[in-house]
């Protein structure tokens, strides 16, 4: 493509292509980004990255990278970590660590790669990803335990794994100069990153907490006050600066006080963008041949990472754990490497590049090795791995409900009761709030981003139900929801008042999805029934109490809401379909106050 402007507007139209396509068949993103980028670029000849951007390819490549890694450590909350164990601390440190050290000497030995670019790529290849995990435990399915571990390494590792390779890389320029100035540039490099990364992190929180940045301006001007401190922090010392981002998304994501899911929101859609675009752009820069060159010796440094590195870090990271040889093996399998690292090595090779240091040849081919193979094989295999080791959980039964109201509250409360799982999902901090008050699992913001595909546990939820006020939002949840986890899994109230409106109507398949409990009831009317002095009432129905009995004695009072069988299924009322309760069933209903 010789019009610069038609190459990047086909990557970006590419781009989103892929991750549709990724989203449709519920396979991790990464791999027809990989495909699309090896196809237009050394296959057809279409795309050449160096051509196209030039100089600035370095550039992009390095702010991209910082970007990515500031919206992950936004995630890295101190208190998420110590809630899932020492396991996933384990896994962030000392797995880290084993497969660092393993990884390093077997492509020494087994590649001739030098002990420095050997070291660099073992620091690589230690992270995982939540963007390439994610997707693969939506399919597999495991209990909520190792779903959790999994999502979480992947979350921690990455700033962490970037670090490490950050440091290596250093040492590795470092070490052309004499021992003191080495050790100096080392020292220097640390001490520049973690100062000003906790120093702007803490003036960008004071920032915030106060509101002295216009909201309309927040996503902005936090954007660019993080790149000008990336750049910043280079300048005083030389890649000082992803160092320095990444602790300053840690500081802001822990300090007390300051709220950055908006935040968050945002670097996720511009992250995405840039995943994406930048995949494809550093896929099509592989060279085939040199993956080809790598030769037979490179699948042993692979099986080393894989069969070696992974299950020796995760059997000492489980020391002190109580976890099964089955459940251990599960998490041993299921390990794939993401865009960081692919971002990460392409970054370092071209500033190694620059630097005509030997051997940097190697470093991309093999990490974009360990990607593919990793990808491919264990999304094609987990899901048999986990039915053979028992580890695969039955159908998930719980329930996402979203719109924190009192209703929902209450409801979600009678369900935790009767041992039904129940989250609660809602923009508003009030009524988030009043649901963690109430002990009531909860998500904080729209159950549709890519940080709640990240954060929130939708292995456990078969149903999603829709009771909110939010008529913009509603359609858009009901519609993802239903895509996400399977027809016929995400319900809506009514909306009923809307046919008084002809230009109110709603679409017929959406409003086929308005079923919920009943075609008389919206959210308006069950809020006036709860602040009337309604109750959520359980009722067990028996061969003496019959729900004939049932319905004469609460008459027109009553609103059902699900039968529970007695071995803990729960059937949901809607318009649509009447459940047939029987002996030894509960029915969940709302018993409207007398009049």
């Amino acid at each position: 493509m010789s019009d610069p402007i038609i190459s990047l507007v086909a990557v970006g139209l590419i781009s989103i292509a892929c991750q549709f396509f990724a989203y449709k068949i519920k396979l991790p993103a990464i791999l027809p980004l990989l495909i699309v980028g090896i196809t237009v670029g050394p296959v057809l000849g279409l795309l050449d990255a160096d051509l196209l951007l030039g100089d600035l390819l370095f550039p992009i490549v390095s702010l991209s990278v910082a970007i990515i890694l500031f919206e992950g450590s936004l995630t890295l909350r101190v208190n998420d970590l110590s809630g899932h164990g020492s396991m996933v601390r384990n896994l962030c440190t000392v797995g880290a660590l084993i497969t660092w050290v393993v990884a390093a000497p077997v492509a020494h030995y087994a590649l001739s790669m030098s002990w420095e670019m050997a070291f660099l790529f073992g620091a690589i290849v230690t992270v995982t990803g939540p963007t390439v995990i994610v997707p693969m435990l939506r399919t597999v399915r495991p209990s909520s335990k190792i779903s959790n571990i999994l999502r979480w390494e992947g979350i921690i590792i990455d700033p962490i794994g970037a670090l490490l390779a950050v440091l290596v890389f250093e040492y590795i320029v470092s070490t052309q100069d004499a021992l003191t100035h080495t050790l100096f540039a080392f020292a220097k490099t640390i001490g520049v990153g973690t100062v000003f990364g906790v120093l702007s992190g803490y003036l960008m929180g004071l920032v915030l907490r106060n509101n002295l940045v216009p909201h309309y301006l927040v996503n902005t001007a936090v954007l660019t006050l993080m790149l000008g401190v990336f750049e910043g922090s280079n300048l005083i010392a030389h890649e000082s600066g992803l160092l320095t981002v990444t602790i300053m998304g840690m500081w802001l994501a822990n300090m007390k006080r300051v709220e950055v899911e908006s935040i968050l929101e945002f670097k996720e859609t511009l992250s995405v963008l840039l995943i994406s675009g930048l995949f494809i752009l550093l896929a099509s820069r592989i060279e085939l041949g040199s993956i080809l060159n790598l030769g037979w010796e490179s699948v042993i440094v692979l099986l080393a990472i894989m069969f070696v590195a992974r299950p020796i870090s995760v059997f000492i990271s489980s020391i002190g754990s109580k976890f099964t040889w089955r459940e251990l093996a599960l998490l041993s399998w299921i390990a794939p490497r993401g865009i960081v690292a692919a971002a990460v090595s392409a970054l370092f090779a071209l500033k190694l590049e620059a630097l005509n240091y030997a051997q940097v040849d190697l470093l991309v081919p093999m990490v974009f090795l360990v990607i593919i193979a990793t990808v491919v094989l264990q999304s094609l295999t987990s899901v048999r791995v986990a039915k053979l080791l028992g580890q695969r959980a039955p159908a998930p039964h719980g329930f996402l409900i979203f719109g924190g109201g009192l209703f929902a509250r209450m409801f979600a409360k009678e369900l935790i009761k009767l041992d039904v799982r129940v989250s609660i999902a809602d923009t508003n901090w009030e009524s988030i709030s009043n649901a963690r008050m109430e002990g009531i699992p909860t998500y904080f913001g729209n159950p549709m981003s890519d940080h709640a595909s990240r954060t929130l546990d939708l292995s456990i939820f078969g149903k999603v139900l829709v009771i909110s006020p939010y008529k913009q939002l509603n359609p858009l949840i009901t519609y993802h929801f239903e895509h996400l986890i399977g027809k016929g899994s995400a319900i809506s109230l009514s909306n009923n008042e809307s046919k008084k409106l002809a230009s109110h109507q709603l679409s017929e398949s959406y409003a086929k999805k308005l079923v919920l409990f009943s075609e008389d009831v919206n959210y308006s009317k069950l809020a006036g029934y709860v602040a009337k002095g309604g109750v959520i009432k359980t009722t067990k129905i028996s061969e003496e109490f019959t729900y004939e009995d049932y319905e004469q004695e609460y008459g027109s009072r009553l609103v059902l809401l699900c039968a529970i069988e007695p071995k803990g299924r729960v059937h949901i009322y809607t318009s649509l379909q009447k459940v047939k309760v029987k002996p030894d069933w509960k029915i969940v209903s709302l018993i409207k106050a007398e009049k």
